[in-house]
């Protein structure tokens, strides 16, 4: 796990394969922003493919949130220049050959921790790209 993580309270995970639904395994909170991780699972290897964010802090210092939180970015937000990872992911992961994924999320923005969602995901992706010199394989660009 990263060390950048570890402070946020709110936070959970699930599996998703191919033969499930997106929309009924994730457990994703709906009214909180934050960021994800993805995992792609082989066996006992994990490898980390994947880390995105929602929610804006406005120059107010209030959050401005899309409607359905963590949740809704995780099940319809676009990749693969597509709508709805619900209908990417199978696609891409029967491609790619990964037989599941670990989604672990953590909401950053709440009542009690005001962390910029964005600001823990680039922390994340550098710490990434630091040791790997390059991105996570399912994130494009930063």
């Amino acid at each position: 796990m990263y060390k950048e993580l570890k402070k946020f309270k709110t936070n959970n995970s699930f599996n998703y394969t191919t033969n499930d639904s997106l929309e009924e395994v994730c457990n994703a909170s709906e009214n909180g922003s934050g960021v994800f991780l993805v995992y792609a699972v082989d066996g006992e290897e994990k490898e980390l493919i994947m880390v995105g964010s929602t929610g804006t802090v406005q120059n107010d210092g209030t959050l401005k949130s899309k409607n359905g939180g963590l949740f809704d970015k995780i099940v319809n937000g676009h990749q693969f220049a597509k709508t709805g990872r619900k209908y990417t992911w199978p696609t891409q992961m029967k491609s790619e050959n990964i037989a599941s994924l670990e989604v672990y999320w953590y909401e950053t923005f709440n009542a009690k921790t005001k962390v910029i969602p964005t600001y823990i995901e680039a922390l994340i992706l550098q710490n990434f790209l630091d040791e790997n010199a390059r991105l996570p394989r399912w994130n494009v660009a930063f």
